[in-house]
């Protein structure tokens, strides 16, 4: 069963709407992966942005789930009060019914509120390894991320794409000791997936000169054909220690979604808080800095009516979802 976190958290709506329309009864569910999972940590550091920014009557429950599938295949039947975390494409795999999905019309009530720190390839060679470009690859060793990770994935799609397949000199070898086996030379680089700045990253970048290979306009546009549900990335400069310029890369988009039940005043105080409290999470974790209202337009999904009432009230004009079916 999902485990409850048990953090328990007040919200106070903002003027404009009535305390009955928003149902103070009933607590908010946020629904967020595991608890060691980027998303759950992200999930947690948002719902407590929300109620510093606030300050009365709703209560937020973090549960625990196991990942983004579940928490959409959950959607249809939750409460009207359910907020979760997930990718677009999760979203549009739900709506087609895809594997492991079911066809269900009940998809097409997600909504969304405000995008999260996306999930951000990072391809991460020694400098002293000679390699610059990813041809480069070739004949060096070289940790693709976790068995069975998105970061392991996104490396077999890169090198297929790019024809470096047969040619690459893959380690098979758990995420967790990829950075030290750089440091001893063991290999000339690794994957890693997440919202920058990874900690792991910066800290290995303290100890040994890192480069983190960009992708060229061709790569790219190769990268992204062979996976609709990637967006381009850029990783500003001086992000890590010794990277002196913005690369290139993909990331997974990510989102806090809720459904059409949700009352309007709870989705527009739950939007103006997470906002309004934005430079406090940068403060706290620097992934939030790359979150703007920019990335709305990647969330894939309508936005809910409350929502999008306090976009246009801040004077932004979010750009229309890709066409998915609605």
């Amino acid at each position: 069963m999902t485990r409850l976190l048990a953090l328990c958290l007040a919200v106070l709506l903002p003027a404009g709407f009535p305390a009955r329309a928003a149902d103070p009864a009933s607590p908010i569910t946020i629904r967020a992966g595991k608890a060691d999972s980027p998303n759950h940590a992200l999930a947690l550091q948002f719902a407590e942005a929300v109620a510093n920014g606030t300050n009365g009557a709703l209560t937020l429950v973090i549960e625990e789930s196991q990942g983004s599938v579940q928490n959409v295949m959950d959607a249809p039947r939750r409460g009207r009060n359910y907020v979760f975390t997930t990718a677009p494409n999760v979203i549009a795999q739900a709506r087609r019914g895809d594997k492991p999905f079911k066809h269900d019309p009940r998809y097409r009530d997600i909504r969304a509120l405000f995008p999260i720190p996306p999930l951000t390839m990072h391809w991460v060679v020694r400098a002293d390894s000679g390699i610059q470009h990813f041809p480069d690859l070739v004949g060096k060793p070289f940790i693709p991320g976790g068995k069975g990770s998105f970061a392991e994935r996104q490396t077999a799609s890169l090198l297929h794409v790019l024809g470096l397949e047969k040619s690459a000199l893959l380690i098979d070898m758990d995420s967790a000791g990829a950075p030290a086996a750089l440091a001893e030379k063991q290999a000339a680089g690794l994957a890693l997936a997440g919202p920058y700045p990874i900690a792991a990253l910066v800290e290995l970048g303290g100890k040994v000169p890192l480069r983190l290979l960009s992708l060229s306009r061709g790569e790219l546009a190769k990268v992204l054909a062979a996976d609709d549900g990637l967006a381009a990335q850029a990783i500003p400069k001086g992000t890590y220690p010794g990277v002196d310029e913005t690369v290139t890369t993909v990331a997974l988009p990510a989102g806090a979604y809720t459904t059409t039940r949700m009352s309007d005043a709870t989705a527009y105080a739950l939007t103006k808080a997470f906002w309004t409290q934005r430079q406090a999470l940068v403060e706290r974790n620097a992934a939030w800095a790359a979150v703007s209202p920019a990335a709305l337009g990647m969330l894939g999904v309508k936005l809910h009516k409350g929502a999008l009432r306090y976009y246009r009230e801040i004077g932004a004009k979010p750009p229309a979802p890709p066409p998915r079916p609605d």
